[in-house]
């Protein structure tokens, strides 16, 4: 099974006040830190090991993660975006593809890596996005991101949005010259050989961008239960 990453070290300005004193990543919806939610999809998909990422009131997130397998990729230096953060992570991650996961969304439904690795053709793939319809996307503000043709690869601009995790081969991100960059610049290099795709999510699925988002997620996961 592919490794994880998953990117805990972002500032997480949009959901200030809540992010003045501790990374976005620990704060708690229905009673569950988000990074916790985060690990338990990686586990439960089989990811082969997890690595995350740290910046932003990085101890805090060394100290919640201490004494368990997952690995950490110091950022405290320089934050590094999602694209150079990955790269960054590279010797930890090891080899071949590899899953990433941003840690600031709620879904309900089937587990989106282990959808994306039943659905992961290497032959035909370098990137394989999760998407979910905009007209679904709870929390969401702003267009959609992509389009899904008849073969399933994705184009920019369209009704779908980049749902927050994908597989992704990432050889080709030595090719991008910025240190710090975001994972944007090699789907743009995919997109334009025909190497990215796309799968939707029949579940449910929250951004949790801003304060005002908790209870959308929080109502979200109680209709689950129902």
């Amino acid at each position: 099974m592919p490794p994880l990453m998953i990117f805990a070290a972002g500032k997480g300005t949009r959901m200030a006040p809540l992010t003045d004193s501790r990374p976005k990543p620990l704060i708690e919806v229905a009673g569950r830190n988000l990074l916790d939610r985060a690990l338990d999809l990686g586990r439960n998909a089989g990811a082969g090991h997890i690595v995350v990422n740290a910046h932003y009131l990085g101890s805090q997130i060394h100290d919640h993660l201490a004494g368990s397998d997952v690995l950490i990729s110091d950022e405290s230096d320089l934050l590094l975006e999602t694209g150079g953060g990955l790269r960054k992570a590279l010797p930890l991650l090891g080899e071949g593809p590899v899953m990433t996961l941003n840690p600031d969304v709620i879904w309900t439904g089937p587990n989106p890596l282990a959808a994306l690795q039943l659905a992961w053709d290497p032959q035909r793939m370098d990137a394989l996005l999760m998407l979910v319809a905009h007209d679904r996307a709870r929390g969401r503000v702003g267009p959609g991101d992509f389009s899904i043709d008849h073969a399933g690869r994705i184009v920019r601009k369209g009704d779908f949005v980049y749902a927050g995790c994908q597989i992704v081969k990432p050889d080709r991100l030595a090719e991008i010259g910025e240190q710090a960059f975001s994972l944007n610049l090699l789907w743009d290099l995919l997109i334009a050989e025909g190497r990215a795709y796309g799968i939707t999510h029949p579940g449910g699925w929250c951004d949790l961008g801003r304060p005002e988002t908790i209870p959308l997620a929080e109502a979200m996961l109680a209709e689950d239960v129902g």
